[in-house]
């Protein structure tokens, strides 16, 4: 039986995800209580885990009542415990481990935190990159430097194409806005943010590939000035994106 995967819209443009598989059923960040509960409610589910991402609150805030209601056990980053609610797991990055019948590899993604961590479940095809690996973007870097963040999503993008990417927010039309600034001449960007504009697309989940081929901070390399190496084509695109007002 293969994994069930629920993308749930919290507050104003967050995701949550439920992977449900055998009867067991991990939830991926918890920014709002009603409509994750409800969810499991209307699917007849128990919640077994929660997989925290980072500490931003619009992540974390709903862990109490979720936990009240469910008695889910948290699961997060050791290095980040000290922001995060009480954990159940303190997970290591880099680590390989099994959560509902899935293998679960915690992947190191510091640049949106220096904390943050990204979940990997191969067996599934998924990844749970929140605030890292964004829909025709990625996360602002509030904590960590563009060198980790290119480091974090050059990870990331050796994952098999095929993967769907879970991420955390809905900002597809702003970063499909800024990727066709840069990368105007990319036909399948077009598309895909034509799709999006149109609301026949949602902006999560998507596959690694098209990330790759519509993302402008996957294709730094193709988006290099002269005499620019990927970082530098990355680090200057960081800082478009973030006074882009398109």
């Amino acid at each position: 039986m293969m994994a069930e995967l629920v993308t749930i819209r919290c507050l104003t443009d967050n995701y949550a995800y439920l992977v449900h598989d055998r009867g067991c059923t991990v939830l991926i960040d918890a920014p709002e209580a009603g409509p994750i509960l409800s969810e499991l409610r209307g699917r007849g589910w128990s919640l077994d885990a929660i997989l925290l991402t980072h500490h931003h609150d619009d992540h974390i805030q709903a862990v109490p009542e979720i936990v009240a209601a469910t008695g889910a056990q948290v699961w997060g980053n050791m290095a980040d415990t000290s922001r995060l609610p009480p954990l159940d797991r303190a997970l290591e990055t880099g680590e390989w481990t099994e959560v509902c019948g899935q293998t679960l590899n915690v992947i190191d993604v510091p640049g949106h935190t220096v904390g943050h961590v990204a979940f990997h479940m191969p067996d599934a095809g998924l990844v749970f990159t929140a605030d890292s690996l964004m829909a025709m973007g990625c996360g602002r870097l509030f904590e960590g430097t563009a060198a980790q963040m290119w480091s974090s999503l050059s990870k990331l993008a050796a994952l098999p194409d095929d993967t769907l990417v879970c991420s955390g927010h809905d900002y597809a039309r702003g970063n499909g806005a800024f990727a066709l600034s840069v990368d105007s001449g990319n036909q399948a960007l077009r598309q895909r943010l034509d799709a999006t504009m149109a609301g026949d697309r949602p902006a999560s989940p998507a596959t690694l590939g098209d990330e790759k081929a519509t993302n402008p901070f996957l294709r730094a390399a193709e988006l290099a000035q002269p005499d620019e190496s990927p970082l530098d084509s990355f680090t200057r695109l960081r800082a478009a994106k973030d006074s882009f007002r398109g």
